[in-house]
């Protein structure tokens, strides 16, 4: 994805996976080989992590059974089209999750931005981290974790797994899966191009448009109500006679 400008397909044979037994986190795998010179579009999956980390430094907890997985991307995008790439990884995290669930359950939603819930509990958590690499290239290590049979406990949000939900799956097939949704959904997002698409299918399973939730930034909390997402993906909170207010990060609590 170093062709700016020069839009390709991106097909499934372009990606590689190496898995591994244990690690401290793929996401720390990943840039060690982006370090080392891989030229991106390289799978890492791990059994288990023993530092996987979340969004601001949190703890992820990593036994096995759950999938542990980062994707290097390497020069993804032009700088100002990068902040709509979460929003795409969301959609093909939230394919590969609706593809496994039983028919008939839970709604499967996506959060602003990218956390995917089954009936309002968290599945899925979504790290994307950045370095300037010494010979000047971008790594772009986008870390995704799936529970799966273990669920752990979040003082943050309510939590579930892909077992309680009734589906069957082992982390490799879930794998496979998430591999063929991403190379798709990476491929419509075209280093930015096709944003429009991305933000039309998120929408189509956002959770929340038109509640009223609180955000949280890191020097306050504001309230009002969802207004959905703008062109870009940058969160829409109409705040009543203060107007509305975009929000570009921030955690998002329902009620």
């Amino acid at each position: 994805m170093t062709s700016f400008g020069r839009p390709r397909r991106i097909s499934l044979d372009d990606f590689r996976h190496e898995a591994l037994d244990d690690v401290s986190s793929t996401n720390t795998e990943a840039f060690a080989r982006a370090r080392a010179g891989d030229s991106g579009f390289l799978w890492v999956t791990a059994e288990r992590q023993t530092g996987g980390r979340g969004r601001r430094g949190r703890q992820w907890v990593s036994e096995r059974g759950n999938l542990y997985s980062t994707l290097l991307l390497i020069d993804p995008a032009p700088t100002e089209t990068l902040a709509s790439l979460p929003l795409a990884v969301a959609v093909a995290v939230h394919a590969a999750i609706q593809t496994v669930i039983p028919a008939g359950g839970e709604p499967v939603e996506i959060k602003w931005p990218n956390d995917v819930l089954i009936g309002r509990k968290k599945t899925s958590g979504i790290l994307i981290e950045a370095e300037r690499l010494a010979d000047g290239r971008m790594a772009l290590a986008i870390g995704i974790g799936i529970n799966i049979k273990a669920r752990p406990d979040l003082a943050l949000y309510p939590v579930t797994s892909l077992a309680d939900q009734g589906a069957s799956i082992s982390p490799q097939e879930l794998f496979a899966h998430l591999f063929a949704e991403m190379a798709e959904v990476l491929s419509v997002w075209d280093e930015g191009r096709g944003i429009a698409e991305i933000v039309r299918r998120w929408r189509r399973v956002a959770c929340g448009i038109g509640e009223k939730i609180t955000v949280n930034l890191p020097d306050r909390s504001i309230s009002g109500i969802f207004s959905g997402i703008d062109d870009k993906g940058i969160l829409l909170l109409d705040r009543g006679p203060d107007g509305m207010m975009s929000v570009a990060a921030g955690d998002v609590f329902f009620g």
